[in-house]
């Protein structure tokens, strides 16, 4: 892999990476409630090198700080999620959330402006009528390009507790937002009502056992979505059974090795992300420890496992101590479904072939990665006699973590956020 870009944001924690459909565009949401869109730019024949750049195309605040007077509660601007619609238009629409409220955002471009007007000056005063004796025709002038972001549709009020997904559904007209304990579904066009879809609140609160951690509709068929939970289950539900989709079509579980349970079983078991791969065939889930493929027609056990750092499983009560067990990684497939990435801690991350079945450990930092340098490959030592290019368990830095990753949808071209730093990796130009 080659780095062709990397910026830093000074003290933003970035917190989601999403490429729209064409790949053309890569959005990044961060703590401060800013959406950042970066366009690719177009290759030329004296500068061959720069394939792959991705510059800075648009910049807009998508949420402010709040409070919720009723609960005395701060609502933080932070995005937790951005999603592309595909582009019907010159201009191009995403979906970002925060905790509470989803917007609805029209990013276009303007370079034209008119000039000539009748009723005002060229610099927007208003003209005495009683001055004008001729009538202008105003006319198009060409200008510097600009790119606005406006929001068109906000959507509030309709989640008691935090949004951790929105998914575009395949019929590009609804979306569902999820939370710890319901999924709704919106049209894209109403915006005060939803309909609530999941419901898994318990009447006694105290009787909770389970919370939803993430929600996808399936890439083709509109009626049919999923859900993963904090105990290690996936639910795939089909909405032409019923309106509330409390009853699951499909129960996704692999039984548990009663030898290999500890403390920690339940909390390394949780699901952090659930992404239906582009074919529609598979879907796979991210725990703690590991990488899960499913078939979506084979519930009782993942068809593919891939251990992401299985050296940390001797180091999980440190992790429980300072609260590292409790992140959140997300995964995702490249543009044919033959490859997954995901993120770990010390930046690595982690790149799984399906088909020969090897893996990859790379690492997106300042040191190792110069602009257009090759990445080497990363090993870390898991006890015995260290190697030369071998990291030590005991030495790798668990506040360096790299949760959001995102595959270019048709090029081998990926962006990993290391905490404040964006980084763009593409394939080596021979």
């Amino acid at each position: 892999k080659r780095e062709s870009g990397l910026c830093s944001f000074s003290a933003d924690i970035i917190s989601t990476v999403e490429f729209n459909y064409s790949g053309e565009l890569l959005a990044t949401g961060d703590k401060g409630g800013r959406v950042v869109i970066f366009q690719h730019e177009q290759e030329s024949k004296n500068r061959p090198h720069l394939r792959g750049e991705y510059n800075v195309y648009s910049t807009f605040q998508s949420h402010e700080p709040e409070f919720d007077y009723l609960k005395s509660l701060e609502i933080e601007e932070k995005i937790n999620k951005i999603r592309w619609l595909p582009q019907q238009n010159a201009a191009h629409f995403l979906l970002s959330t925060n905790d509470k409220t989803i917007k609805l955002w029209k990013i276009s471009e303007r370079d034209k402006r008119a000039e000539g007007y009748n009723l005002k000056d060229e610099d927007g005063r208003l003209r005495d009528p009683f001055r004008i004796t001729s009538l202008r025709v105003p006319v198009l002038m060409p200008m510097d390009l600009m790119v606005e972001a406006s929001p068109r549709r906000i959507f509030a009020n309709a989640h008691t507790y935090h949004i951790n997904s929105i998914s575009v559904n395949s019929d590009h007209e609804t979306y569902l937002s999820a939370d710890d304990l319901r999924i709704n579904l919106w049209h894209l066009e109403i915006t005060d009502r939803s309909f609530n879809i999941v419901d898994i609140k318990p009447a006694n609160m105290e009787e909770l056992t389970e919370v939803i951690t993430a929600a996808e509709c399936h890439p083709h068929q509109c009626n049919v979505f999923v859900y993963s939970s904090s105990k290690g289950t996936i639910r795939l539900c089909d909405m032409r059974a019923a309106a509330l989709c409390d009853r699951h079509s499909k129960f996704f579980e692999e039984p548990e090795d009663p030898s290999s349970r500890s403390f920690f079983s339940e909390i390394i078991s949780s699901i952090s992300d659930v992404k239906f791969s582009h074919s529609g065939r598979y879907m796979m889930t991210r725990d703690y420890l590991s990488v899960k493929v499913w078939d979506l027609n084979m519930e009782n056990r993942p068809v593919e496992t891939y251990q992401v750092h299985e050296y940390l499983r001797s180091k999980l009560c440190s992790l429980y101590e300072n609260d590292c067990i409790f992140d959140k990684f997300e995964c995702c497939w490249n543009g044919s479904d033959s490859a997954i990435m995901t993120g770990s801690y010390n930046n690595f991350f982690r790149m799984f072939d399906r088909n020969t079945r090897r893996d990859i450990t790379l690492e997106a930092s300042r040191e190792s990665s110069k602009p257009r340098a090759t990445l080497k490959p990363r090993k870390v030592s898991t006890g015995g006699k260290r190697k030369k290019d071998e990291i030590s368990v005991d030495s790798l830095d668990f506040n360096k973590k790299i949760l959001h990753t995102a595959w270019h949808p048709k090029d081998n071209v990926i962006a990993v956020a290391a905490t404040n730093n964006l980084y763009i990796f593409q394939d080596k130009i021979n």
